[in-house]
């Protein structure tokens, strides 16, 4: 953990930033448009503290007791993913949906059936910070190679009107010790979903650099970068050593973009998003550095994530609300539908988990077939992470009919509440 001398030695104005990030945030909350010094200085000074998200965070591999179960009392999930020899990793934020965010990940070696306790976490908290540290934002991936990245966002606040995708990898996921890589900074923004592997060999990552200003006291920050704001896609062609911005869609009414890439039979790229009005779509027919003008897509969707990914089949997966495509109740009836036509129409509809309060899918296929989703319900309350393990053949008929499918399986869900009432 960085000390306070530390910070004040690399940043000498820290006393400063510190008093107007409280007078600013204060001033935010009151009185929006009145702030302490001229506005140009205020997001000077705001920027100085933004630095702070600049510096690695720490990877806690002995995290326990201190993020034992019984110490948490909130779950979102952000993802699973499967190693070589047949490991399940699932991650998911603790602390809140808020600056009090941090990472937690288990492992199951019994495909789902038991999960190990918190076993590595990402925590860049720190009291001696003039700001909240957050990480909030990410992704599980095992990439060709059959090494699991961890993609993480690291920011001040939620959100500092910069923020910045990193990873760290692991090379021996499957290993009783796994070892992972120093984190390694991509680029500025967020990642929440895996990358994809086109037809060519390139990875293509999404990332997103939100059209938004930065949030609270970091309102306005980073001017310079505001044509780079959007749903970003950057490749890379050596295996994940450098990654290259290709190109961004911006999309009207933004959200958390939350962009999912699907390349098409044709070649070309389909872009899904989220949007304050639900999905929305575009085409890109050069590698992601141009984008069609953004339209409303068919399928109808609450402001929320959903998951779409090509199978070994051929057919795509979409895991998304409602029981219908063109309909939805809101963040309830998780389904998953299978497109045999690049998207142009959907069938079956297995209905995963029908109970409100359910959100955030992400999930893959294994070598085998098996498709593994994970979600939550009830973040501030029940804190679940859920995974549902099916088959395409489920999806078609409509219910479960593979021996191995399973439905609502508990990844975790933490306890502090329930110690503390035992207490």
């Amino acid at each position: 953990m960085i000390s306070y001398r530390m910070l004040h030695q690399l940043f000498p104005h820290l006393c400063i930033i510190a008093g107007l990030f409280v007078a600013v945030s204060t001033a935010t909350a009151a009185e929006p448009k009145v702030t302490a010094e001229p506005q140009a200085e205020r997001i000077r000074a705001m920027e100085k503290v933004a630095d702070l998200a600049l510096i690695p965070p720490r990877l806690n591999t002995s995290p326990l007791p201190e993020y034992g179960y019984d110490r948490l009392d909130y779950g979102m999930t952000i993802g699973i993913e499967r190693t070589p020899k047949g490991r399940l990793w699932a991650c998911w934020v603790a602390g809140g949906d808020s600056p009090k965010a941090f990472f937690v990940l288990a492992n199951s070696d019994d495909d789902g059936e038991n999960w190990s306790d918190p076993c590595l976490v990402l925590d860049s908290h720190d009291p001696a910070l003039p700001a909240e540290r957050s990480i909030l934002v990410g992704n599980l991936w095992t990439d060709p190679l059959g090494r699991l990245w961890l993609i993480f966002d690291q920011s001040m606040d939620m959100f500092d009107g910069r923020a910045g995708v990193w990873a760290t990898i692991c090379d021996n996921p499957d290993a009783d010790k796994p070892t992972w890589s120093e984190p390694r900074r991509i680029w500025h923004g967020v990642t929440l979903n895996k990358p994809t592997v086109l037809s060519t060999g390139e990875w293509l990552l999404p990332i997103s650099l939100d059209q938004r200003t930065g949030f609270r006291a970091f309102k306005g920050c980073f001017a310079e970068l505001d044509p780079l704001r959007g749903a970003n896609v950057f490749a890379s062609t050596d295996q994940g050593a450098t990654w290259e911005r290709r190109g961004a869609a911006v999309f009207p009414t933004p959200d958390w973009h939350e962009h999912m890439l699907v390349e098409k039979r044709d070649g070309s790229l389909w872009m899904l998003a989220r949007t304050g009005k639900g999905i929305m779509e575009t085409i890109s027919t050069d590698g992601g550095r141009t984008w069609s003008t953004p339209i409303p897509s068919k399928i109808n969707h609450p402001v929320a994530r959903f998951h779409i990914r090509r199978l070994a089949s051929g057919r795509l997966l979409l895991v998304k609300h409602g029981d219908r495509i063109d309909a939805h109740n809101g963040r309830s009836q998780l389904s998953a539908w299978l497109s045999d036509d690049d998207g142009e129409t959907w069938q079956g509809g297995l209905m995963l988990d029908e109970r409100k309060g359910i959100s955030y899918p992400d999930g893959f296929q294994a070598p085998e077939g098996t498709i593994y989703i994970s979600y939550d319900r009830n973040r501030s309350t029940d804190g679940e992470i859920l995974m549902a393990r099916f088959t395409e053949e489920d999806i078609l008929a409509g219910k479960l009919v593979g021996p191995k499918s399973k439905l609502k399986m508990l990844i975790s869900r933490p306890l502090a509440r329930e110690a503390s009432q035992q207490e």
